[in-house]
């Protein structure tokens, strides 16, 4: 099954939270301020892709869906990076089917350095981590990353992209992915819901989607 980059953030968050994603989907909510502010962090992405000019793009999607062909854009992907692609945006990996689609990827004379975007008016701690979850899975594929920067939204709106390097702080989380990524790959498969009692986890660093089910909310509904 693998562990995707949002897996393991959401698994490293709460357990079951990553357990409920794979076997009770239905019960997730997302409140509309969330998905909304879901869909600008998309946009600001899309836009970000452009900040360095001419890019490949390596979204492919499965045939008649919107859903992401990982292992064709990985293979796509190792074309580029082949040919020595100077901007490679949404490069795909996979090493032992744990996922991850890079931002953005810039050749230098070295590698490539890598570029994570966040809607966000500043680099939080979570975002480090998730840079560090990419770099893993980048490194483990062969990818000579050099440096690594978080790319936040600015106050000029004329060029609103302002990256903030976090190499060695995002590296240095490879040994914890490396601790967690497997233990989640087992838990997620497991058929017994994963027991977790509520705790400052429901909303830390994000409000959890399930929170209505694991306090009760979804269950009375159901009974009533």
């Amino acid at each position: 099954m693998g562990i995707t980059k949002t897996d393991f953030m959401r698994g490293m968050q709460c357990r079951k939270m990553l357990w409920l994603d794979k076997h009770k989907p239905q019960y997730k909510v997302i409140p509309p301020e969330i998905q909304a502010r879901l869909d600008a962090g998309n946009d600001f992405g899309d836009r970000a892709m452009g900040m360095f000019g001419p890019y490949e793009e390596m979204t492919v999607y499965r045939k008649g869906t919107r859903i992401p062909d990982k292992k064709a854009m990985a293979e796509k992907t190792a074309e580029h990076l082949a040919k020595g692609t100077n901007v490679i945006c949404e490069a795909a990996f996979l090493y032992y089917n744990n996922y991850c689609a890079a931002d953005i990827l810039r050749k230098t004379d070295q590698g490539y350095d890598f570029y994570e975007v966040k809607n966000a008016p500043e680099v939080h701690e979570q975002f480090i981590r998730d840079a560090g979850f990419q770099y893993y899975i980048m490194s483990r594929s062969r990818v000579r990353i050099g440096k690594i920067f978080i790319v936040i939204h600015g106050e000029d709106e004329d060029n609103p992209f302002v990256p903030v390097d976090v190499t060695e702080r995002a590296k240095d989380y490879a040994p914890w992915v490396n601790d967690n990524i497997w233990d989640l790959n087992r838990m997620q498969k497991e058929r017994e819901e994963i027991l977790v009692e509520p705790g400052p986890q429901c909303m830390e660093p994000y409000e959890c989607w399930y929170y209505g089910y694991c306090h009760g909310y979804a269950k009375a509904e159901e009974e009533a």
